[in-house]
């Protein structure tokens, strides 16, 4: 199965081994799922023909906002339907998870109460769940047709689904300890020092992305999200 990933920004230097970008922690993740992949850099208006290129799709994080006025938003929205309609599966990480509800009608916005950085927890249908998160921006407002799959005390809409063709979740179960010290090195400058020094204080403890994996590995098979 070839999953197409559609990355919406470039990875800060050191991130990620030999600076391959956000692609290369989306495929280590999914190592293992028997899945083929190919990359297309969506931020630097690079797009596939259409639905029909790859098997299923996934958007990757960025630093941009959904809501900002920039060249790749309307297409990548414009595609974002278009899979939709095609019904090829699609998910959503971060960046990806908000942009998605925006295309198909929902609300992103800057969140008053500051950042989520670092290890996050969530319920997951009743049941709890860690993941790093990194994220001011969140949906605010539900697209028709979405379910709310997972919640937070700092992200109400952490997880979404929309029938069983599309996936979304808010954090980032491709960051392990590595990427999140990266990122408050190179990207900290702009979150509240208390929070970082939580994050930091929490780098070495255990986050569930291998069971984030086996629900997006799931989900590109079977249509099931959850």
């Amino acid at each position: 199965m070839l999953i197409g990933i559609l990355q919406a920004g470039h990875a800060p230097a050191g991130l990620v081994p030999g600076d391959a970008g956000y692609s290369r922690l989306f495929q280590d993740l999914l190592a293992g799922h028997d899945f083929t992949f190919r990359t297309w850099n969506v931020v630097d208006m690079e797009f596939p023909d259409g639905p029909g290129d790859a098997d299923g799709w996934l958007i990757t994080g960025s630093r941009h906002g959904a809501y900002e006025d920039l060249p790749f938003i309307a297409p990548l929205e414009d595609l974002i339907r278009a899979i939709r309609e095609n019904g090829r599966p699609l998910v959503g990480v971060c960046f990806g998870h908000q942009i998605i509800a925006q295309a198909l009608g929902g609300m992103v916005e800057k969140y008053a109460g500051g950042w989520a950085v670092g290890r996050s927890d969530y319920n997951w249908q009743g049941s709890p769940l860690a993941l790093n998160a990194w994220h001011q921006d969140q949906v605010t407002r539900l697209p028709d047709g979405a379910t709310r799959l997972a919640t937070s005390t700092f992200c109400e809409n952490a997880a979404l689904a929309y029938g069983d063709t599309i996936f979304t979740v808010q954090a980032h179960p491709e960051f392990d300890r590595d990427q999140l010290a990266a990122l408050i090195e190179t990207r900290g400058a702009a979150v509240e020092p208390d929070r970082l020094d939580r994050a930091r204080a929490l780098l070495d403890e255990p986050v569930d992305n291998d069971r984030l994996a086996a629900m997006i590995g799931r989900f590109f098979r079977e249509g099931v999200a959850a």
